[in-house]
């Protein structure tokens, strides 16, 4: 009877971690960036980092499951700081090196090997390769750090996804790697004193079963969820992946009006601009102070961060005035020119691929790239 109920118990608890699968697999992605991060980090300078890479580790459900399931059966207190440290060193030389180097993976077949390692890791506290396989485990320590440098990769495509300063980057990324370990830190503290608390008691070693096959559960799904996602990636890449001019009818027949401006006249240009991959570039026009410039932009379908400034003419300082500043694939809008002098965007490419952009204007402005 006894057994029969440690059996329900496990079972109970594999079902209740599917369903906190489910339940997360409607939430933004482990690495996802929203719009306020993106916003914040153009605004906030290289300190968001460090709130930022906190947030990012706490609420990254993957890094966390790998996490707990490294510390699940370890008593010894250096048996988890050098376990942890060994997955520290792990996700903090590719976080860093990647990054700085701008080296970029597929994020989702790199979460899809994320989901994969909550698997080994769980199957590992199962002694699976033992019972299941009748071999024996590898490495347990050199395991966490390979592991480690893949879950770096994670963070590293993820962040290389922000506008990054090129003058402050290396800053930039240290200080996300340190709120990433400060984020780390904080939940382990909390996974050690649950553990330890439940540790003697005697539903311990069915609560751990039911923990560790929900774990296998949950980077099962995690594993199925990124790979169908790059599935459909791929699908909508090649659907893209037609003439150039079929590109260039598409991205035009995708602006948006200009919200608040007349539709009474048609834009005087339509410019297409290039971005190259890993690249940026800039688009000026003159405007004289006191004229109205009037503008929808749209890429073909990825985002790009854009800077919208102003520039005063005959200026030798350098000095410029910022309307908006953002990521985004798409935006309009009008500007009534504070001074004369050149008006436009700056555009940055952090993908690998070149970046369409078609740049609808009308107003009182001369082309200078004619």
């Amino acid at each position: 009877m006894k057994i029969s109920l440690n059996k329900q118990y496990i079972l109970n608890g594999a079902i209740l971690i599917a369903l906190t699968v489910l339940f997360l697999s409607d939430q933004a992605l482990a690495h996802g960036m929203s719009e306020a991060e993106k916003q914040s980090i153009i605004d906030g300078g290289n300190w968001s980092y460090l709130w930022l890479g906190a947030t990012h580790m706490l609420t990254g459900y993957d890094h966390l499951a790998f996490v707990f399931g490294i510390i699940f059966f370890l008593t010894n207190f250096r048996d988890i700081v050098k376990y942890v440290t060994a997955f520290t060193v792990g996700h903090s030389v590719t976080l860093i090196s990647a990054t700085f180097i701008g080296i970029q993976l597929n994020y989702f077949l790199i979460d899809a090997v994320i989901g994969l390692s909550v698997c080994y890791i769980a199957f590992a506290n199962l002694d699976g390769f033992r019972k299941y396989i009748n071999i024996k485990p590898p490495n347990m320590l050199v395991m966490i750090v390979g592991l480690g440098l893949i879950h770096g990769f994670g963070l590293s495509t993820r962040l290389q996804q922000l506008p990054l300063d090129p003058d402050n980057l290396l800053l930039n990324i240290i200080t996300f790697n340190i709120g990433v370990e400060l984020g780390q830190v904080s939940a382990l503290a909390l996974m050690l004193l649950t553990v330890s608390v439940w540790r003697n008691r005697e539903s311990f070693k069915p609560f751990s079963l039911a923990t560790n096959y929900g774990l296998i559960i949950l980077g099962g799904f995690l594993f199925l969820m990124q790979m169908h996602d790059y599935s459909h990636e791929n699908v909508e890449t090649k659907i893209a992946a037609i003439p150039p001019s079929g590109i260039v009818k598409s991205a035009i027949a995708s602006v948006e009006k200009p919200k608040n401006i007349s539709s009474k006249s048609e834009w005087v240009d339509s410019i297409s601009v290039t971005i190259p991959g890993r690249g940026d570039k800039e688009f000026k026009l003159r405007v004289m102070e006191g004229k109205t410039l009037e503008y929808s932009w749209s890429t073909n379908g990825e985002e790009l961060f854009f800077d919208f400034h102003g520039e005063p003419e005959g200026d030798k300082t350098g000095s410029f005035k910022s309307y908006r500043a953002s990521t985004d694939n798409q935006a309009n809008g009008s500007v009534k020119a504070p001074f004369t002098g050149t008006h436009g965007w700056y555009w940055k490419n952090s993908g690998n691929k070149p970046v369409i952009i078609t740049l609808n204007v009308r107003g009182d402005f001369q082309r200078i790239d004619k």
